[in-house]
C-alpha cells in the first residue's frame, strides 16, 4: 500500500472507532490539490463500509503550508476542499450533509521554533473532515456545540398552519437570549409536517394554499428571530416535509428544529 493510502487508512480507522464528533485529515503533495487513485479508493471504500458509524453532517476545512503568497494559498486550499467534497458527493454523501467547505489558506510557522520543518509542512497540506453526530435536545442548551439538534417540542403548529402562537414566540425568545450570548453561533432552522401521504413531500399551508408548509414554518421562525435582532447571515432555513417523523404522534411532527452548524 502506498504511503498516502496508508495515512488515509489510519486516519479513517480512527473515524470508524469514534463514537462522538470526529476530526480526520487527508494530506496533499506540495502544490497539489488532487488525490491519487489509491487515496480515493480508500475514502470511498470506508464511507461505503457497513461498519462505518452513521454521522449527520460533515464540515471541510482546507490548509496549505507556509510557502507562497496568501492569495495563491487561499485559492489552493479551496481547491483541496473542493476535491474532497467531490469525492464525498461521488460516494453518495448528499450535499445537505456537507455544511461547510472552507479554505483557510496557509498555516504560518515560526521556523526558528520548529524541530522538523518539512514534516510539519507535510501535515499542514491537508483538508480536515469533521464528522458530526447530532446530539438532540428539547430546548437550546446553555453551552451549545456544533452538531446539537434542538427539537423544540414546546413549539407546535395547528394542523395545516405555519403561524407562530404566543407560546411558540415565548420559547423562541428564550433561544434569542442564547444566540445573543454566542454572537458567532450559526444554525439551520428545519421545518417539518405531519399527516401527509408519502405521495407528497410536503403539506399544503392553509395561509398560502400552496404545498410549502414545512418551508413556511421554518421561514416564519427565521423571520421572528430576525425581528428580534438576530443577524440573518447567522441563519438558514429549510423545509423537510414529512420525511422525518419522530414516531411520537402527529402533534410532535408539526414542529421546527434548530441545528447548530457553527460556533
Amino acid at each position: 500500500m502506498k504511503k498516502g493510502a496508508q495515512i488515509l487508512f489510519l486516519l479513517f480507522f480512527g473515524f470508524l472507532s469514534a463514537q462522538e464528533n470526529s476530526t480526520q485529515s487527508v494530506y496533499f503533495e506540495f502544490d497539489k490539490f488532487a488525490l491519487n487513485n489509491d487515496q480515493i479508493t480508500t475514502i470511498t471504500g470506508l464511507l461505503n463500509d457497513s461498519k462505518t458509524p452513521r454521522f449527520d453532517a460533515i464540515q471541510l476545512y482546507g490548509y496549505c503550508d507556509d510557502r507562497g503568497s496568501v492569495d495563491y494559498n487561499d485559492k489552493l486550499s479551496n481547491k483541496r476542499v473542493a476535491t474532497v467534497q467531490e469525492i464525498l458527493l461521488a460516494s453518495g454523501i448528499t450535499q445537505n450533509k456537507i455544511f461547510i467547505c472552507e479554505g483557510r489558506g496557509k498555516v504560518i510557522l515560526d521556523r526558528d521554533t520548529i524541530m522538523n520543518l518539512e514534516k510539519t509542512r507535510d501535515k499542514n497540506r491537508r483538508v480536515d473532515l469533521i464528522f458530526i453526530k447530532n446530539t438532540p435536545y428539547t430546548s437550546l442548551p446553555e453551552t451549545p456545540k456544533v452538531g446539537d439538534l434542538i427539537i423544540l417540542d414546546k413549539i407546535s403548529f395547528d394542523l395545516g398552519s405555519s403561524v407562530l402562537s404566543l407560546k411558540a414566540k415565548r420559547e423562541l425568545d428564550r433561544a434569542v437570549l442564547v444566540f445573543e450570548k454566542y454572537k458567532s453561533l450559526r444554525f439551520e432552522i428545519k421545518g417539518h409536517v405531519c399527516c401527509t401521504s408519502s405521495k407528497y413531500p410536503d403539506a399544503i399551508d392553509k395561509e398560502t394554499d400552496e404545498r410549502n408548509l414545512s418551508i413556511n414554518r421554518a421561514k416564519n421562525v427565521f423571520s421572528y428571530f430576525r425581528s428580534k435582532g438576530i443577524n440573518p447571515y447567522r441563519m438558514s432555513y429549510k423545509g423537510y416535509g414529512n420525511r422525518f417523523p419522530l414516531g411520537k404522534g402527529d402533534e410532535f411532527d408539526r414542529r421546527v428544529e434548530l441545528l447548530i452548524t457553527r460556533l
